[in-house]
């Protein structure tokens, strides 16, 4: 338990310093740099550095506590991204359980029969090569189409889904090289005893892909993070993070630190979610000897 607390502290120590540094970046670059950034022909190469495109921040650190609008009684614009961000991580989580769940049963089906990893690893792999953004649109047409007994298909399955499409792929790669990473004699050892496939699965390669599948359960929270923002701005579902930063940039002229709030909260958000996949990991920390990356 003390090793735990120790762990995290630690993190928690790396991850303020890390934003400090980041924060002391900005206000360096927003000091010394260019008003009109640095072009290089008709590229930026670095952003601007005006009130407008850059605003200090503090600016943006008061900004999150003070309303949303004008109008009265208007809630606060943390609270509002907040709830924003619950909407998309309930959607996130969702895409992450199909994610892992394909992507287990299939780095699971593909070390059972090499005919199928050689055949439907390539697949996995040039699947990443298609554009979320052009993938959305596909995926909600055909969920609308859809019908799960009486219970018509929802907007928010569709980005689920796009979430998971992200999410399996690190899951089924980083398991596959996990169940194939116990040595030929520690196999040939559980054949010997008679043990079969099921026993030297659940005995000997599933402790073994442990090392192996945290930072790929860890990729893959952060994935599906970043594909339900992009996919809630895709298919133009309502409530979340994504369209919040939508909507929220049109404020950019007028409210230069008030886009930047959602934006703060979809990190927040990918961090939390690599967090908890962190956690897990302490919990299975007697398997992970030796961590891969």
């Amino acid at each position: 338990m003390n090793a735990v607390k120790a762990v995290l502290s630690n993190k928690v120590v790396a991850a303020v310093l890390a934003i400090i540094a980041v924060a002391a970046l900005w206000e360096t670059y927003k000091a010394l740099g260019p008003d009109q950034g640095v072009s290089l022909g008709e590229t930026r190469i670095l952003p601007r550095t005006t009130d407008i495109t850059m605003p200090h921040t503090w600016e943006m650190i008061q900004r999150v506590v003070e309303p949303v609008s004008g109008a009265t009684g208007a809630q606060p614009l943390w609270f509002a991204v907040f709830a924003a961000a619950v909407f998309t991580f309930s959607i996130a989580i969702a895409g992450w359980l199909i994610g892992v769940t394909v992507g287990v049963v299939l780095a699971v089906v593909m070390q059972r029969l090499a005919i199928i990893e050689r055949a439907v690893l390539p697949l996995v792999i040039i699947s990443q090569t298609v554009p979320l953004i052009a993938l959305a649109p596909l995926v909600r047409s055909w969920g609308s189409q859809i019908t799960i007994g009486t219970v018509p298909w929802q907007p928010w399955m569709s980005v689920a889904v796009i979430a998971s499409y992200l999410a399996f792929f690190p899951v089924a790669v980083g398991m596959l090289r996990g169940l194939q990473s116990p040595p030929t004699i520690q196999v040939e050892l559980l054949r010997a005893y008679g043990a079969g496939w099921w026993t030297t699965l659940m005995r000997l390669r599933l402790p073994a892909s442990v090392p192996h599948l945290i930072p790929a359960l860890r990729l893959a929270a952060a994935n599906a993070v970043v594909g339900t923002i992009v996919a809630e701005v895709a298919t133009g579902l309502p409530g979340g993070i994504g369209r919040m930063i939508l909507e929220y940039a049109n404020f950019a002229s007028s409210d230069p630190a008030k886009p930047w709030a959602p934006i703060f909260g979809s990190i927040i958000l990918g961090l939390i979610a690599a967090g908890v996949i962190t956690l897990l990991g302490l919990l299975l920390r007697t398997y992970r000897r030796v961590e891969t990356s």
